[in-house]
């Protein structure tokens, strides 16, 4: 797989006369893509049916000679003012009933039939125009589906759709009276919350106290829906006139709807990376995590979403927009170390990246974006980000292509348990992406490659170890799929701890096969108040009681089970601190005969088919097996 370099450009920000020297430049410094129009919406259709082509058909003939493919985007994601006059409620309704009015982006409900009819219109003209384009070489659906809070809308076009929604899953289940049905799952005989009839049911928003968690996970998976379903008509719509793979740029930690299921209509999945807007705004690290990396970002949250995103991707992925300097949206907007942009794409690439695109080409010396940094200053001259792009541009005609392997260890992410984990998370802080971000960041710091796998994957074949922290439902044909191949397995806290319909189940959880272990009771934790573990760290946060005849691996101080095990199967009832973790999954390696390593604060590897990645997250030298890790560092050694 050939490794290549992108940018994300916006030739309507700029005067026609300096395209041919954008696109001359670009291709100088060894871009091979440049992503443009996902924005344009409003300089393609000015007024309803006044269509005006000529820019952009001039924009992709010019970047086209240059030589650069085009990735060019539907404009979906920033309907101009003229179609909100046309359809007035369209907008999104925040939980607290407030419309998410005109004036930046993402202003639009995913229920609203009206909208995604334009959309249809405008995608079919855009595809109809250039499908066949020699230049136009990818797609992008929209922008950032769910950024901004943009998913859940409490809008009286998701209401009825929610309504629809509810009765055509009831009536696939089979039963006679669907509301009666519905009554029963719910249990909406507490507080007498019974319904007559589906048109009875509201949104799960402005209740007087909690509403019914079962009522909120129901409108969770409905949403995710309508988001599957307004991506899909853009796929059909373009696959109709395009025979070139179309992608979508998802965000870093935007749970709100199933990636999987979106990226079930793609080609190649994407993502965009601000490892240091993130630090602050989305990886819940310390502060002292915060102050160490400050210029580099976490070591482990953009390994994670490369992980996350090929598994979406099934393989295909990119880096749809990468940080190139500091961003304006974050807490604090520092400038990243020298060395970190070269860092974040061999780092991309290490996980199997195809392409790595700088957001963006230019710095736009207006509107809300004026303080986000791009390749280039305002005034057209280098930007520090372009000349640590060049030097990847050359790394990479001396690097052999990637080959990606089947890692040792498969980490299962599910969507809908981190709704349930929002849904009811019993504690202040608590997130199922939390839990399984923390296993993860363990795995890493003991030098192990990650695979992460889809909720619906029964094939477990080639792994020696598979993780399923925390997932809320498991359905009966997984639990047999964990049990009956020959990894080792690690569950627990809250996993089966939930029926379909949010429902605890009895027997009670974990109920998994040949393994006596019963969740008796739980309880979550203070911050200040860990409990200690005899094997080293403590439990924080979540603690389960377990009874059971399973042999028990962890225990407190105080001489109470905290992990049992039988057979392959582990079962940890309580959420581990860093020291806890990593004692458990060492014990875990061990006995699925994986080598691990003790990597110094900041150091990660990543493993090829070929090669072995070193990088050094430091803002100093580090030094490891592979020999001294340069500040901001990246080492290839190739695999013997």
């Amino acid at each position: 797989m050939k490794r290549t370099l992108g940018t994300c450009y916006y030739p309507e920000h700029w005067p026609s006369d300096i395209w041919a020297e954008d696109a001359r430049r670009m291709a100088e410094a060894g871009l091979t893509w440049v992503r443009i129009g996902e924005f344009a919406w409003s300089r393609i259709e000015p007024t309803p049916d006044a269509l005006t082509w000529d820019w952009l058909d001039q924009a992709i003939e010019t970047l086209g000679q240059a030589g650069l493919k085009v990735v060019l985007g539907t404009p979906t994601a920033t309907p101009p003012k003229w179609v909100l006059d046309k359809h007035p409620d369209m907008l999104a309704v925040d939980d607290q009933g407030r419309p998410r009015k005109f004036g930046s982006r993402r202003h639009y409900c995913f229920s609203h039939a009206g909208y995604l009819e334009e959309c249809r219109r405008i995608v079919g003209l855009v595809a109809e125009r250039y499908g066949q384009n020699p230049h136009v070489a990818a797609w992008q659906t929209d922008n950032e589906y769910g950024c901004h809070d943009t998913t859940l809308s409490y809008s009286d076009a998701a209401r009825q759709g929610f309504r629809g929604w509810l009765r055509e899953q009831f009536s696939a289940q089979g039963q006679n009276d669907g509301i009666a049905a519905l009554n029963a799952a719910w249990g909406n005989v507490f507080w007498s919350m019974e319904y007559n009839d589906f048109d009875d049911i509201d949104l799960p928003n402005l209740t007087v106290t909690d509403p019914n968690p079962s009522h909120v996970l129901a409108f969770h998976r409905y949403t995710s829906d309508q988001v599957v379903a307004f991506n899909r008509a853009q796929v059909e719509i373009i696959r109709a006139h395009s025979q070139a793979p179309v992608t979508h740029n998802y965000m870093g930690r935007i749970t709100d709807f199933d990636h999987f299921k979106v990226g079930a209509d793609l080609d190649i999945a994407s993502w965009d990376s601000y490892p240091l807007g993130f630090l602050e705004d989305r990886v819940g690290a310390s502060v002292e995590q915060q102050r160490k990396f400050a210029n580099q970002g976490h070591p482990d949250f953009q390994a994670f979403h490369h992980d996350l995103y090929r598994a979406v991707g099934r393989g295909r992925w990119w880096v749809m927009e990468q940080q190139p300097g500091p961003v304006n949206w974050a807490p604090y907007n520092p400038s990243p170390l020298p060395g970190m942009v070269r860092l974040w794409s061999w780092e991309a690439f290490a996980h199997g990246a195809e392409a790595v695109c700088y957001f963006r080409w230019r710095q736009a010396p207006f509107a809300q974006e004026q303080m986000h940094a791009g390749m280039l200053r305002p005034d057209s001259v280098d930007a520090p980000a372009i000349h640590e792009a060049r030097q990847v541009a050359d790394e990479l005609k001396q690097a052999p292509e990637v080959q990606m392997v089947q890692a040792s260890v498969a980490l299962i992410f599910d969507y809908d348990a981190d709704w349930a984990w929002s849904v009811q998370p019993q504690g202040v802080g608590l997130s199922y992406f939390g839990l399984i971000f923390d296993h993860y960041r363990a795995l890493r710091r003991a030098g192990i490659s990650v695979d992460i796998l889809p909720a619906h994957c029964r094939d477990f074949s080639g792994y020696d170890l598979v993780l399923a922290p925390g997932m809320m439902h498991m359905p009966g044909d997984l639990k047999q799929a964990l049990t009956g191949g020959n990894a080792q397995v690690l569950i627990g806290p809250r996993s089966a701890a939930r029926d379909a319909n949010m429902s605890i189940p009895v027997p009670l959880p974990p109920a998994f096969p040949g393994l006596d272990v019963t969740v008796s009771r739980v309880e979550t934790l203070r911050p200040d108040q860990p409990v200690a573990l005899t094997s080293g760290g403590a439990i924080t946060g979540y603690l389960e009681e377990l009874e059971g005849t399973a042999d028990i691996i962890t225990q407190t101080t105080t001489g109470s089970a905290v992990a049992m095990r039988a057979g392959p199967v582990t079962y940890m009832g309580g959420w581990g601190d860093d020291a806890a973790l990593d004692v458990l999954i060492s014990d875990l390696c061990t006995r699925a005969g994986l080598a691990t390593m003790a990597l110094p604060d900041g150091v990660r590897i990543r493993d090829t088919a070929t090669e072995r990645f070193w990088f050094n997250y430091n803002a100093e030298p580090i030094a490891t097996e592979a020999g001294v890790l340069p500040a901001a560092g990246v080492l290839r050694v190739e695999l013997t």
